[in-house]
């Protein structure tokens, strides 16, 4: 049997997020630009701009705020026509990824409406911020301690050489992902070579031994299939299968279709951010490749780990991770919402599903039966023991093994006071 997604959820879904980034006072004009002190320059004005344009392209509705932004965003930049500080010979890795994200709603933007400020400030924040770092990435610092450090925001945590590094560990080679859209805008040469040094220098990196961020991992392999698309280079596709094969197969995804925010680190949590990311990297390899696991991988982290990540405000929040490592066998809630990234990057993802529902269906036969991991599963859809807390909220129930099972709850239809204290338990050896 196919369970295809349906309209009226995906349609409520957005609706919910639409509203959360309509309403709030923190994503209108007057503090959506960041404090000049916050130590992700561009990140939340990036993400931000790229939610506008992401729910302008599913419906034609603008927010006003995406207009203002635009008009006050040339003010809100230095003399070099970035973020943040000027650093000179050093690189701040948290400066580059936050800048990849304007450089995503800045191209964005300007692929819908064109305009002089738009592509003005795509070509200051390359030439200016990113150009200079060419010849540097090879030095990358991988030697290095290994701490359990850092929230679902990350900090930077010091200098190493002429670096200053972020808890987000590889947070700078997210910039694969900014640069691959300007170079799609511009066909710049010079961002073409710099994307290649970028590339091979994180292709190298043991990332599982350094602990890095799945969510920047995966953003770059978006990146790599972007570039892929323009260039039709077979080594950016290599890549960005070499990435899913490390994610999928290699410690980075849970048993629900979720993510570690770090490879190694169980005892963290998801992210939504990263979790956008597997769907759209995982589909864009099947559009490419016409394999079908791909899509499958795509279909099951849409229809179970899509479950929990969007609450009832239309943010997006963060869960405890499940699997054989983990301290936890139940998802429950870390954080309410990621407000600063998660709810505007879910956005995106909710564009790109819109587009693609038709590829996002999940197969089932009809009767869970337990995996390879003792996971209980009808085809694609994951089957949990929830509390009675949300035993209203969930889908049809069946009993297996004595126990009363429903697909995972989604929690978007659930109030906030359930959620913060629910629990399901994933059933596995």
């Amino acid at each position: 049997m196919i369970k295809r997604i349906s309209e009226k959820e995906l349609n409520e879904r957005i609706d919910l997020n639409y509203k959360r980034l309509a309403d709030s006072p923190y994503y209108q004009i007057g503090e959506v630009f960041a404090p000049g002190n916050y130590d992700w320059p561009a990140d939340k004005e990036g993400r931000a701009l790229l939610a506008f344009v992401s729910h302008y392209k599913i419906n034609g509705r603008k927010i006003p705020c995406m207009e203002q932004m635009m008009e006050k965003l040339p003010e809100n930049l230095n003399e070099k026509g970035y973020m943040g500080k000027i650093y000179g010979e050093v690189i701040a890795e948290q400066q580059l990824s936050g800048h990849s994200w304007l450089l995503r709603g800045l191209c964005e933007y300007y692929e819908q409406f064109s305009g002089e400020i738009a592509l003005n400030c795509i070509k200051s924040i390359t030439d200016n911020l990113f150009l200079p770092t060419a010849g540097r990435f090879s030095e990358y610092p991988v030697d290095r301690s290994k701490k359990d450090e850092g929230g679902v925001s990350g900090n930077e945590i010091g200098y190493v050489d002429n670096w200053l590094l972020s808890s987000d560990v590889g947070c700078a080679f997210m910039s694969i992902d900014g640069l691959s859209h300007v170079y799609k805008v511009t066909k710049n040469t010079a961002v073409k070579q710099l994307l290649d040094e970028m590339t091979d220098a994180y292709l190298a990196i043991d990332k599982v031994s350094l602990r890095v961020q799945t969510h920047c991992t995966l953003t770059a392999a978006r990146g790599m299939m972007r570039m892929y698309s323009v260039t039709r280079d077979e080594k950016y596709i290599n890549g960005a299968k070499a990435i899913y094969d490390l994610y999928v197969f290699g410690g980075g995804m849970t048993y629900t279709y979720q993510n570690l925010n770090w490879w190694g680190r169980p005892d963290s949590w998801t992210e939504p951010c990263a979790i956008v990311d597997s769907l759209m990297l995982s589909l864009e390899l099947f559009k490419a490749t016409g394999d079908e696991s791909y899509r499958r991988t795509a279909a099951r982290i849409y229809h179970n780990g899509f479950s929990t990540l969007q609450r009832e405000n239309g943010g997006a929040g963060t869960e405890r991770v499940v699997n054989a490592d983990s301290q936890y066998d139940s998802l429950v809630m870390y954080s309410y919402e990621a407000y600063f990234c998660c709810s505007m990057r879910l956005s995106e993802g909710l564009w790109y599903i819109n587009e693609n529902r038709e590829l996002l269906y999940a197969e089932t036969c009809g009767k869970p039966e337990k995996n390879e991991n003792g996971v209980y599963f009808d085809g694609d859809i994951i089957y949990a023991l929830p509390d009675e807390s949300l035993r209203a909220y969930a889908q049809e129930a069946v009993t297996v093994d004595g126990m009363e099972l429903t697909p995972i709850v989604k929690y978007y239809r659930v109030p906030k006071e359930t959620v913060e204290k629910a629990k399901q338990k994933i059933i596995f050896k």
